[in-house]
């Protein structure tokens, strides 16, 4: 057998990537939320109605104040290509970007982070993830505003100013707040927490 025979198998073959078990771990669960940060694959189940609930909840006050249409879109579930790795991007529940989005495509369904003003997630099961590897993720995509309905601890969080990993201001909001969102966002969206965070929880029959 001659030494190009015995390479051939090689070229033929192609390597088993992080977006192809992606991929298929969609293929096989419908209805999963597959990502890849950091080099690692963060698999999240469908959520559930109350999340669900949540965010056509949040979407209204970002559609009323003029966000979605003009210079600016409200959109779920668009992918984010993030600099972290050479496959990695996130998939936010809810997002503003720039109406131009369709000219930032990468791969994979996601795109350029330069078109994202605003990203926001409702936390499930893995909230730690929506609490930290997020943050880091979005912080060195410099997405300029990161909000999360953190479900868990009943926290609405606002976080600002992206450096680096990190965002220097990070706020947590209790219920009773109303909070403001940076204008950079490109309008003025005022959130009521206690709201929004009702909205996130199940509803259960007296």
């Amino acid at each position: 057998m001659s030494a190009a025979s015995v390479e051939q198998p090689f070229h033929d073959e192609e390597p088993v990537t992080l977006t192809t078990i992606a991929d298929e771990i969609m293929e096989r669960h419908p209805g999963y939320r597959v990502e890849i940060i950091g080099g690692h694959l963060l698999v999240t189940p469908s959520p559930d109605v109350a999340h669900a609930r949540a965010l056509t909840g949040l979407m209204i006050p970002f559609i009323a104040a003029g966000l979605h249409g003009g210079e600016t879109e409200v959109l779920q579930n668009v992918g984010l290509w993030l600099p972290t790795g050479a496959e990695d991007y996130a998939i936010p529940d809810l997002v503003v970007v720039d109406a131009d989005i369709d000219d930032h495509f990468v791969e994979n369904n996601a795109y350029e982070p330069a078109c994202f003003r605003l990203v926001l997630e409702v936390t499930s099961g893995n909230w730690k993830d929506d609490l930290k590897t997020k943050v880091a993720a979005y912080a060195e995509a410099t997405v300029p505003v990161y909000v999360i309905v953190d479900r868990k601890h009943q926290r609405l969080h606002v976080l600002t100013d992206p450096v680096g990993s990190t965002y220097e201001n990070h706020r947590p909001h209790a219920p009773g707040e109303l909070v403001t969102l940076p204008d950079s966002i490109g309008a003025k969206v005022t959130l009521e927490v206690a709201e929004i965070l009702k909205a996130g929880q199940p509803k259960t029959s007296d």
